[in-house]
């Protein structure tokens, strides 16, 4: 066996790192594939705004020639700048089951950090800041979109090399017809009544598009705090917001709305919520062209599931009665639309006022994926 640094300038190379992650979830039947095109740009320093300002390899594990395993390295220079840290990540692991292979690209990455001058190494991480993750409970169940399933020994290979638990991530179960307690309605009536408190809705992918200047400085302010945030360029807010777009459904998006006594309004809080299509992209296998797109669509119209991806107020708003016409507003809007099934993502484990919020929805948690770290 031997780990090889692929020319990402060739796109055969790019191709040969993200088709082993194909081959090796061939049999998964709850693995959901990434899109095709999508996961070659990432990897590609010409086309992804990652590569404006930071750096990133990528390895493969081969044994008489055939991929055993991956790995990629990465100098976010814009997170280290932000939070004063050496830090590297280590992205897109995935290995057969075989503790050699994991041994011989984790310590790839660790060589990497150290050759580059980093003193941690967290991960899994990739060059989107948000993407990556390791599921280490809930094999059974199928994960939302954007969110990574894998093989149960993945836990112990990354921990046999010396990494340790950084955070964790919870998702949740929630059945479609949540049961509010009628008081909370009450509350929230009051609340819009005597406080100044709306709910905003939309009705175009264009509206939203409008809006999302002031909601990311509202995203910028609710994840400062946490120690994997970095403020995204603005090449990168334009590329998250293309992923965004490309799936969501403008009714299932809500920003809570505060007014002003000069009659001004700030946002609040919010409901980011999008039709869970994860079948679809299974039967398009990742590639949108040339049919993937009616598999993705059709199971839009069908799905009855649905993620919900960001649910919360700011810190100043908090204690004011406005978590009652948050839970209320997803309620309805759920029930409107008639899922069956709501799969909350990721709260991180550390964030009291998030868990607090899901619990209170009477969410199950049901999935945790983790990070890790390593120091050098």
């Amino acid at each position: 066996m031997q780990i090889r640094k692929l020319d990402t300038t060739r796109k055969d190379e790019r191709k040969r790192f993200v088709d082993f992650a194909f081959d090796l979830y061939r049999d998964a039947p709850l693995w959901v594939p990434p899109l095709y095109g999508s996961t070659l740009k990432i990897l590609d320093a010409s086309k992804h705004p990652y590569y404006e300002h930071s750096i990133a390899d990528i390895y493969v594990a081969e044994d008489n020639g055939r991929v055993v395993g991956r790995v990629a390295t990465l100098e976010n220079r814009n997170y280290n700048a932000f939070h004063k840290s050496k830090t590297a990540f280590f992205g897109y692991f995935e290995t057969v089951e075989d503790i050699d292979v994991a041994r011989a690209l984790l310590q790839t990455a660790k060589e990497w950090a150290a050759t580059h001058g980093l003193d941690t190494v967290l991960g899994t991480r990739g060059v989107a800041g948000i993407d990556g993750s390791v599921l280490v409970e809930g094999f059974e169940h199928r994960p939302a979109i954007g969110i990574p399933w894998n093989y149960p020994y993945y836990d112990a290979f990354i921990r046999d090399s010396g990494f340790e638990k950084d955070t964790d991530y919870l998702s949740g179960y929630a059945p479609g017809d949540i049961a509010i307690p009628p008081r909370l309605y009450e509350i929230a009536a009051k609340v819009r009544e005597r406080r100044g408190f709306w709910i905003k809705t939309f009705k175009s992918r264009g509206e939203i598009r409008a809006w999302i200047p002031r909601a990311l400085e509202i995203h910028r302010q609710a994840m400062s705090t946490l120690h994997t945030y970095y403020p995204p360029t603005e090449a990168e807010t334009r590329e998250l917001i293309g992923s965004l777009l490309a799936i969501v459904d403008p009714s299932l998006i809500k920003l809570v709305m505060k007014r002003a006594d000069n009659g001004s309004d700030d946002i609040a809080g919010f409901i980011i919520a999008y039709p869970d299509v994860s079948a679809g992209i299974q039967k398009a296998r990742g590639r949108l062209f040339p049919f993937g797109w009616a598999y993705i669509l059709r199971d839009r119209q069908q799905t009855e599931w649905c993620n919900v991806n960001g649910l919360g107020l700011l810190p100043q708003y908090r204690g004011l009665g406005a978590n009652a016409m948050l839970y209320t507003e997803l309620r309805d809007t759920i029930a409107a639309h008639g899922f069956k099934h709501v799969d909350t993502v990721q709260a991180n484990e550390t964030n009291f006022n998030s868990t607090s919020d899901h619990e209170t929805l009477g969410v199950t948690w049901y999935k945790r994926h983790r990070h890790y770290k390593y120091a050098l």
